[in-house]
Formats: C-alpha cells, structure tokens, sequence
C-alpha cells in the first residue's frame, strides 16, 4: 500500500507519504504561502520515500472543516494529482485528524473523548468529539456554532468521561466552563494523522474519484439549510 496524503486546512502544511510499513513526512508552520509551497513539499516526500505519483494507490486529504482558501489549496492540488495519475481520493475529517494529532501527542490521555475545535472565525467553531474506538466519526454531528452553543451541546449530551480538548478553537474564553480534563490548543491538522486515518478507509473502499471530491465547509450546509426553510413557509 502507498498513499500520499495532504493538508492545508490551517495555519500548517504537511505531506505524508506511507510506503513499504515507513512514513516519510513534511510539516510547516506558516499562516501563508501555502500554494507555494505544498507541491514542492510533495516531490519532496515523494522522492524521500523513493515513490513516483503513479506508484500510489491513493491520495488523502482533509475534507474539512477548515479555513476555505486552505481547504480549495489541498483539495485542488489532490484532484490534480489523482486525476493525472488516475488514482482514487480518500477524504478524511480535519476534526478527526485533529483528535488524533492530539491522541498521539498526549498518549496520557488514552481512549477518552477528544473535543476537537477550530476557529471558525466570526465568533464561531468547527468541532466535533472523537474517540479511540471511533476515531472517524464524531460522538456528536460535526458543527459550525457559537462556543455558547458548543457548552449547552456538551452539557445535554452524555459523553464517557474524562473529556479533553485540542485545537485553536479553545482559545474562547466562553468555552473555560467545559469540563475538560486538559486541553492543548497548539495541537494541528497533520497530514501523517490524515494518512492513518485514511489507510483503514482505503482498505474498506471509501475512497472517491478526483472528480467527485468536494470541500465539507459545514458553513454553506447551514445555510443551504436556512434558505430550504425559509422556502419551505
């Protein structure tokens, strides 16, 4: 199995490539310049790891939710890529992946929940809750809210316990009431957690076309949703 995965959902940028059992990876931290600088970081990667592009069986790469530009950079490049090299595309939660950054940077904090948060600007979060024997799929549905409504979430949900939390989004003062056991705002979407969690999702062909890989910005699906009811009434 080889596949490269990508991502540009933040403040970082990174590529990570697994071939033949070893992970060749890049990351950096910069708030620009990403277009610049993912291609050159996957010929890197790629001849690291003594792969070509047709080598690959897949590419993975961040679906969202993130920053929209960083979203288009990532999502762009993996469908040109895929579709020169005629290789399918696994797309991954950039929540999940942020929840497994955090696992695999704190392996303290074991199986339990991961609140996973990014700034959504405009005083608002992505987040979503992850566990180790779910690390793909939220406990609650992946969200754009207020931090007000992610504590009245958390408080009417019944989640094991203890909670953490990990990313930018925690920075909120109002979220201070969460009851969380530790958090670690400085943990970042990482294509090499990308990659892990796209792996099994290969394997279980949850893979797509180049064609057909589309952003989840979850903001446009909020508001798709109000317009269908305002036509509703």
């Amino acid at each position: 199995m080889k596949i490269l995965a990508l991502d540009t959902t933040s403040s970082a940028c990174s590529v990570a490539c697994y071939s033949n059992g070893q992970i060749t990876a890049r990351f950096v931290q910069a708030e620009r310049g990403h277009t610049h600088r993912l291609l050159p970081m996957v010929d890197e990667v790629l001849a690291d790891a003594g792969v070509v592009l047709s080598d690959l069986d897949a590419l993975a790469v961040s679906r969202g939710p993130g920053s929209f530009t960083g979203l288009r950079i990532a999502i762009s490049c993996a469908q040109g890529l895929a579709y020169s090299a005629d290789i399918p595309v696994v797309p991954v939660s950039s929540l999940s992946a942020l929840a497994l950054g955090a696992r695999r940077t704190h392996p303290e904090w074991g199986g339990a929940p991961i609140v996973s948060m990014l700034d959504a600007r405009m005083g608002q979060v992505y987040w979503g809750v992850f566990t180790a024997q779910s690390p793909h799929h939220s406990l609650l549905p992946e969200a754009v809210t207020s931090p007000e409504q992610v504590v009245l979430s958390l408080q009417k949900a019944t989640l094991p316990t203890p909670l953490y939390g990990a990313g930018p989004g925690w920075h909120y003062e109002r979220l201070r009431v969460v009851p969380v056991a530790g958090i670690d705002q400085n943990v970042p979407v990482c294509a090499e957690d990308i990659l892990q969690l796209a792996m099994p999702l290969w394997q279980a062909g949850a893979a797509t076309t180049a064609e057909a890989l589309e952003p989840r910005y979850l903001r446009n699906e909020i508001t798709w949703q109000k317009r269908q009811k305002i036509r509703s009434r």
